[in-house]
């Protein structure tokens, strides 16, 4: 049996060999419906309320149905599993009427009783979701994650019939609907999760190919793990007459250059990211290709706060003031990012950050190392960068290293882990400087900032500020746009001058795409619900 190291490279070079042998996936996908993706990772797992990464929800979303959909292009809320819905006067009520023909891939119906026990799988502390508080907003839901309220009854979410789900929220929150597109929120089938563990156990069987039952447009067909997920058409979803994509391959490739390649010899129709050295090819000779597009996220890097040197916000600072963001976007990645000195990026539902802390400073960034007893560096012990496997992440970690270096004369150890290995120890806070992205998860900066409140599922930084807090809350209670912006722009204030993260870029969305993928259309949030989705020969309508 080959090596599991060795055989995701090994699998690779026989698709790509065997190109040579017969037509090519994207010869032969068309008449098929057959759609080729590459997905970055092997995910962590399918389990809506225990995942946060992107490979994991690009497989989600094929896989369930929230309440609520996104359109395409405009990622205004949409009918899903709810075909309607009613807002109280006070933006405090929300009443969900579910679709009669909404059912789970097993045929069983979909009733608001499996949201209302899907959401208290979620909130509960033994399942220690790092998205549980996304529901924070809901009535009394933060008590009962906390432990602080035992009985479930008292949290806002009713099922009055099978097919009415009534939501009560703390205040008025101008995004909620947005929100429930996120998989986070989705239901999931209780008789299957009881069917291998408790409802709050996490990493059961129940995610696997043959036990795990959908709402979704497409089923889960087969999980080779560091090779290939396929999933099929789900003839019991409600709208499966718009589908028109019989399956779906997800590849899970670390290697920009080996996804490039692939996408090049016609096994993918789709990359998960492009290798830098390959943009400016692809701009010049197949601009059909590639696609650059505006992108909700930031790249940062987090900080153990916990951890000396790091536990003193000087040298925190330090090491934000002494990157070169500019040279980096520049020079690394060369798709069009943005350097961020905040860390919700520009133009944010209409927020605009604005941040006098953190700038590109390498005398004040020397000064503040000194002022912390390091001064050219002397005495500064060795710490360690650790990222994710990816070229790009690489060559970043690579040239802050040596900006560092350079400026403040400190040594930094780069640690590569696969992914996995990687979002353990971030959890465990089992790191010194860590590699990260943030993708919004619904088009407002409360999915950028809330995440930094004290023991929050995503902060994972060690970091706590009271102060922090009482803004956050402060805004999820503030009716008024403008006064909330203002609130927030405290909070991001506050969350620069004390540095546990360091932005580094603003996003753009830089994928290989093939000319036949339609209905892939472009959006912030990079979110292409599959049931648009289709192919077509590139030759028709006018094509090359």
């Amino acid at each position: 049996m080959p090596n599991k190291i060795l055989l995701p490279v090994l699998l690779s070079i026989l698709l790509l060999v065997g190109c040579d042998l017969g037509p090519s996936n994207i010869e032969s996908a068309t008449a098929k419906q057959i759609l080729h993706l590459g997905n970055g990772t092997e995910p962590k797992d399918l389990d809506p309320h225990t995942v946060t990464g992107v490979p994991e929800h690009n497989i989600i979303s094929a896989l369930f149905e929230g309440l609520i959909s996104v359109d395409p292009a405009t990622l205004a809320p949409q009918p899903a599993v709810a075909e309607s819905w009613v807002i109280s006067n006070d933006g405090k009520r929300y009443t969900f009427t579910l679709r009669d023909n909404s059912n789970w891939s097993n045929g069983d119906p979909v009733t608001a009783d499996d949201f209302v026990w899907s959401w208290q799988r979620m909130l509960s502390p033994a399942l220690a979701s790092e998205y549980a508080y996304q529901l924070f907003t809901v009535k009394n839901a933060q008590a009962f994650n906390h432990g602080e309220l035992k009985d479930f009854s008292q949290v806002g979410v009713k099922a009055i019939n099978s097919k009415t789900l009534v939501i009560e929220l703390e205040n008025p929150t101008p995004y909620f609907l947005s929100l429930l597109a996120h998989y986070s929120t989705f239901a999931v089938h209780p008789p299957t999760i009881l069917a291998f563990g408790e409802r709050d156990q996490a990493g059961t069987l129940w995610t696997r190919p043959g036990n795990l039952v959908g709402n979704g447009p497409f089923t889960l067909d087969s999980w080779r793990l560091n090779y290939i997920i396929r999933v099929k058409k789900n003839p019991h979803y409600w709208d499966h007459e718009t589908v028109r994509l019989n399956e779906i391959l997800f590849y899970p490739i670390d290697s920009a250059l080996t996804e490039e390649r692939m996408f090049r010899t016609g096994v993918l129709h789709a990359t998960s990211s492009t290798p830098l050295d390959k943009i400016a090819s692809y701009q010049t000779n197949d601009p059909d290709k590639i696609s650059i597009d505006p992108y909700l996220g930031t790249y940062y890097y987090r900080l153990n706060v916990t951890e000396k040197p790091l536990d003193d916000v000087r040298v925190r600072r330090a090491l934000s003031m002494s990157i070169d963001r500019q040279a980096i976007t520049d020079s690394i990645t060369k798709g069009g990012q943005i350097p961020a000195f905040t860390f919700t990026p520009p133009n944010t539902q209409g927020y605009f950050a604005n941040n006098n802390s953190i700038r590109y400073d390498l005398a004040l960034a020397q000064q503040l190392l000194s002022e912390a007893g390091f001064p050219n560096g002397e005495g500064f012990p060795e710490i360690e960068l650790t990222y994710n496997t990816s070229d790009g992440h690489r060559r970043i970690a690579v040239a802050i290293q040596q900006m560092w270096k350079l400026a403040l004369n400190i040594n930094v150890r780069l640690s590569n882990q696969d992914w996995k290995v990687y979002l353990s120890r971030i959890q465990a806070l089992d790191y010194s400087i860590a590699r990260a992205a943030w993708i919004g998860d619904y088009p407002d900066p409360n999915t950028f900032l809330d995440m930094f409140v004290t023991d929050g599922g995503n902060n994972q930084t060690g970091w706590s500020n009271s102060q922090y807090d009482e803004l956050i809350a402060s805004a999820a209670s503030e009716a008024d746009e403008k006064k909330r912006y203002k609130i927030f722009q405290q909070a991001e204030n506050l969350l620069m001058d004390e540095s546990p993260i360091i932005p580094i870029y603003t996003y753009t969305r830089v994928l290989l795409k093939h000319p036949q993928l339609k209905g892939w259309e472009p959006n912030i949030l990079d979110i292409h619900p599959y049931k648009y989705v289709y192919l077509e020969d590139s030759t028709i309508n006018g094509g090359q």
